[in-house]
């Protein structure tokens, strides 16, 4: 855990009942049907920054293009763990190429006192072989994907979680877990 001045490093997903993040092809547009920024305003409130896998900044910056009306999430400021940084640099991203423990450094203390969220498949399984995470925070949506991108990689190795809260907010459960260390 965190001492009282930082916040805590907290993987932050969405998920079918079945298991995926992510539906066929990275689609993620499902989440919007059952789920805001506005759904659980206390995780955006308590976020200071935000670590992201590139696959999931590209999925997220694909959807906001091609959709206006899916708002901005204010998670404070955004890291993107890429190999290659874009060509064309985004002026609301910060692009890091080092390894997972200065990714998750740097980000928490742009964070400040709050959390700092990781968004990201692979991103998330680093963080968690590395026992870099605090939390994980899910958010169960009632919907069957049947395939896609599933919650834990292959080869991620077993992890103990302690529940300590969930919520219901209309169709969708939000369940947090402590990572046991």
């Amino acid at each position: 855990m965190t001492d009282a001045s930082t916040g805590n490093v907290v993987v932050n997903r969405v998920m079918s009942l079945d298991g995926f993040i992510a539906g066929p092809g990275h689609t993620m547009d499902w989440i919007f049907e059952h789920m805001t920024s506005a759904t659980f305003p206390e995780v955006m409130a308590a976020t200071g920054a935000m670590l992201i896998g590139r696959g999931t900044y590209e999925v997220g910056k694909r959807m906001s293009d091609e959709n206006d009306e899916n708002p901005d999430y204010d998670g404070g400021a955004r890291f993107v763990l890429t190999h290659r940084p874009p060509d064309e640099p985004d002026p609301n991203v910060t692009f890091l190429t080092c390894d997972i423990e200065e990714a998750v450094a740097t980000a928490r203390r742009a964070a400040g006192d709050k959390n700092l969220e990781i968004l990201g498949a692979d991103t998330a399984a680093q963080c968690l072989r590395r026992g870099l995470v605090d939390e994980i925070l899910v958010y169960v949506l009632p919907v069957l994907l049947g395939d896609g991108v599933r919650f834990a990689p292959p080869g991620l190795d077993r992890i103990d979680l302690e529940p300590f809260d969930n919520i219901q907010s209309g169709g969708v459960t939000m369940l947090r877990f402590h990572v046991r260390k």
